[in-house]
């Protein structure tokens, strides 16, 4: 049986940094309400050279170094990003071309901050059907120019940055499944007009039922106990969703890989970045159990329980 296996991940995050104290200048918050309502500390702003495209081909580059793959090895490109550099051509062919990969598939993805989650299932259902045995799944949001940088209750929750991994095909498990849902009634919770426009209280209570019923629901299938799940990784939203999600599945906030102080939410780059944070610090380790979980616009929310 051919299975599909992590074997390289990458990240990227601007160079800009703009902290709590910067938006207390600019709109009327304070580092104390930021703090309790999101934990966020400080998030990456891109520059206005910087594209969805640019950061993905920084993120996968860097996947491509760890896994020991040249862009040539590459057979498929998936991009999750509800902020493409153009409607077409795909930001997936964009980057395709920053890195010479040569002729492949090659497709972006939007189901907002469950992007990657959606783009990792379709990625495996290639390798496992045999059609591919390598691919990269690239995870890259431009989120501050989605946001009106004078509402404050949505301006100062969210970051840019891209994150990736690099898949190929194994005989040993990697991807063990995903789960992928959506319901389209909820449209107006969380959406962009020409700016985000997000029912706080209402997301957050759906969020939370909706992950901790879909992480029961990944144990009972694979007849798992919590404490078998080395690693929660999360989409990095809020940290209060965060804890509500590890309490369902009993488990320590030390089991959980949390960057949401550190990036913010940044979509569907989140999941990547964060893998790719704990992978390069020594926390996630071959052989360990990961459950990735994300909730988004849509409503759309999805999981990938992984032996990495």
């Amino acid at each position: 049986m051919t299975y599909t296996k992590i074997i390289g991940t990458g990240g990227y995050l601007p160079p800009t940094i703009f902290t709590n104290e910067d938006w207390e200048k600019r709109v009327e918050t304070s580092d104390a309400w930021i703090k309790e309502r999101s934990g966020i500390l400080q998030r990456h702003i891109a520059g206005p050279e910087e594209t969805a495209s640019s950061m993905g081909a920084q993120a996968a580059s860097a996947a491509l170094a760890a896994a020991k793959r040249s862009p040539q090895d590459v057979q498929m490109v998936i991009v999750a990003t509800g902020t493409p550099d153009r409607v077409f051509p795909a930001t997936a062919c964009l980057v395709q071309n920053k890195l010479q990969i040569p002729t492949c598939i090659a497709f972006d993805i939007q189901a907002a901050c469950t992007g990657f989650i959606y783009a990792l299932s379709i990625a495996d259902q290639y390798i496992k059907a045999g059609v591919v045995d390598c691919a990269l799944v690239i995870g890259t949001e431009l989120m501050s120019r989605l946001i009106d940088w004078s509402d404050r209750t949505t301006c100062v929750l969210f970051g840019d940055g891209a994150g990736a991994v690099v898949l190929a095909a194994s005989e040993t498990p990697g991807i063990l499944s995903t789960d992928l849902y959506a319901q389209g009634s909820y449209e107006d919770l969380l959406t962009v007009d020409k700016y985000i426009k997000m029912q706080g209280q209402k997301v957050f209570k759906i969020a939370v039922t909706k992950l901790g019923e879909m992480a029961q629901d990944v144990l009972q299938k694979h007849q798992l106990r919590s404490d078998q799940i080395d690693w929660l990784i999360p989409h990095q939203a809020n940290i209060r969703i965060i804890k509500a999600t590890a309490d369902k599945l009993n488990l320590s906030l030390d089991k959980v890989i949390c960057t949401v102080d550190r990036h913010s939410n940044t979509s569907s780059a989140s999941i990547p970045l964060a893998l790719d944070v704990a992978v390069r610090d020594g926390r996630v380790k071959p052989g360990q159990m990961l459950l990735f979980e994300a909730f988004g616009g849509g409503l759309t929310w999805g999981s990938a329980l992984v032996k990495f």
